[in-house]
């Protein structure tokens, strides 16, 4: 299997003069763009970056960090992208874990990197204008040098990716070229990219659906087009200015988006192909970017940092919830919640914890340093996800949500994702997040924290649920009211802060109601 370096010296050959990569006022073709990186992984040589070595990153999407991405699969340096948002202390946990040898940042994560210990340790790249010791990114790339070659094969570990880390310490994912690859490849197929796609680069390059956007550009003659961090109305602008074709977003951006006044007067007719992943999509927000887009493919799209597929459904409006079925690198099963072994399969319709293959081309090999986590997530072969999920009579895949979000309520399991999808459809309700509260006679009691359009009472809102046909023991017992539904820096839902109570209640609270257990206002 080619490596990412002769992968990424296959499209300049292709494709020499194509747009490859915009960021404001620098676009670049694919000849201009190896030249910037071949000057890079000479500049990695003048500070001693060796391949094997690990680069931390704490960038925004802007061409330098895109350049640095492919710079180290040329050279053979593990890029660890981590959050710009990272505190000091959250640095020096990534720079100590991954046994980091360098470092690069920029103003945006400047401060933080300032306060953290380790990182005065290390050679510091500073992208924006800093004082020495820094050494600057434009002092690496600027000077030319001869073509760079791969210096490693398909084997050699690409890029290193941390989990969230919403419940535990993040976990280092190293994954190698050959999966990256591998995965890009997929990305393409699964996605019907044609020659010269235009893609909007927002999804952080910290994350797998950032890197993936990357990747398949390279893969097809593509343009990635970068937003250094997500504007619903700098997003449309893009859209329309760069002919943006295609997007792949957490549903969360794209709620922003269709939401924004700005979006009936924008020229969004060139996308033509719409891709989400990160977090299931409600009924309501398929309806809506359907009806908003018209797109010719929309495609849900569900996978991990760890084995980037899972499934594909390539008509997620047709069959609202669904994620599909196996993409063409892997196999997944669902096996009953607490099984011990993968023969214990979820029958048709049961809930249960879904299970993917370990021997797919996409798959990672076990997390980084983190022995207790294989032990847990690696098992005869098979990664268990921590999602929860169920296979429909049609052999079509649902997920329902994280084992941990699990909601047991009278002895009764209840999984949120099905009351989210419910109550999205409500006119009055711009987002909603289902959790389980604790209540000392039914273990927990189903909540709906509702982030409303207008005000609407809890009544009208269970009338609404009864009607729509959800079971009685799932509808929630209480509503609250709230200004923003709290998520990761990804889009990601962040339930526990709402049984927390980190959260702040709507300006304008219509009451906060606590039914019974049979529904009606207590």
């Amino acid at each position: 299997m080619l490596d990412l370096g002769l992968s990424f010296l296959g499209s300049v050959a292709r494709d020499p003069n194509a747009p490859a990569i915009v960021d404001g006022e620098v676009r670049l073709t694919y000849a201009q763009w190896y030249r910037r990186v071949s000057s890079l992984v000479a500049g990695f040589d003048a500070i001693g970056l060796r391949s094997g070595d690990r680069l931390v990153t704490i960038l925004q999407n802007r061409w330098e960090a895109a350049t640095l991405h492919w710079a180290c699969q040329f050279a053979g340096v593990i890029i660890t992208p981590v959050n710009w948002r990272s505190t000091a202390s959250e640095i020096d946990f990534y720079l100590k874990d991954a046994e980091a040898n360098a470092i690069a940042y920029e103003d945006a994560s400047g401060a933080a990197v300032a306060g953290a210990a380790l990182a005065q340790q290390l050679p510091r790249i500073a992208l924006d204008p800093a004082p020495a010791p820094a050494i600057g990114f434009a002092s690496l790339i600027s000077p030319a040098a001869p073509d760079a070659a791969p210096r490693v094969d398909s084997e050699a570990w690409s890029v290193m990716l941390y989990t969230s880390g919403t419940t535990a310490r993040p976990k280092g994912v190293p994954r190698r070229q050959r999966a990256e690859r591998a995965a890009a490849v997929a990305h393409v197929a699964q996605n019907l990219y044609a020659h010269s796609e235009r893609t909007l680069g927002v999804m952080p390059l910290y994350h797998t659906m950032g890197v993936r956007s990357l990747l398949a550009m390279s893969l097809v003659g593509g343009a990635f087009v970068c937003l250094r961090r997500f504007d619903a109305d700098a997003a449309l602008k893009l859209i329309a200015a760069e002919r943006i074709s295609n997007l792949y977003l957490v549903p969360t951006l794209y709620h922003d988006l269709v939401h924004r006044p700005s979006f009936a007067a924008s020229d969004v007719g060139s996308v033509r192909k719409l891709g989400f992943a990160g977090a299931p999509m409600t009924d309501g927000l398929l309806k809506t970017l359907t009806a908003a887009f018209k797109p010719e493919l929309f495609v849900n799209h569900y996978g991990s940092s760890e084995v980037y597929t899972f499934t594909v459904d390539q008509n997620a409006a047709a069959k609202p919830g669904s994620a599909g079925r196996a993409g063409i690198n892997q196999m997944v099963r669902v096996v009953k919640l607490g099984a011990k072994t993968v023969e214990e399969i979820a029958g048709s319709g049961e809930e249960g914890e879904i299970v993917a293959l370990l021997a797919g081309d996409e798959s990672f090999e076990g997390y980084w340093r983190r022995p207790d986590a294989d032990v847990r997530a690696l098992r005869q072969g098979w990664y268990f996800t921590g999602d929860t999920g169920f296979v429909d009579a049609d052999g079509d895949l649902f997920v329902t949500g994280r084992v941990d979000d699990m909601i047991i309520t009278g002895g009764e399991n209840v999984s949120p994702v099905e009351i989210e999808s419910c109550l999205s459809l409500h006119e009055s309700v711009s987002e909603v997040a289902v959790v389980g509260l604790p209540d000392e006679r039914w273990g927990k009691i189903i909540a709906a924290f509702v982030k409303p359009r207008v005000a609407i009472e809890a009544e009208a809102l269970d009338a609404f649920c009864r009607n729509s046909g959800l079971a009685g023991f799932k509808r929630p017992r209480r509503y609250i009211f709230v200004a923003e539904i709290p998520k990761s820096p990804v889009g990601k839902l962040l339930r526990r802060k709402l049984v927390a109570g980190d959260y702040e209640p709507a300006k304008s609270d219509p009451a906060k109601p606590r039914l019974s257990p049979q529904g009606t206002a207590a």
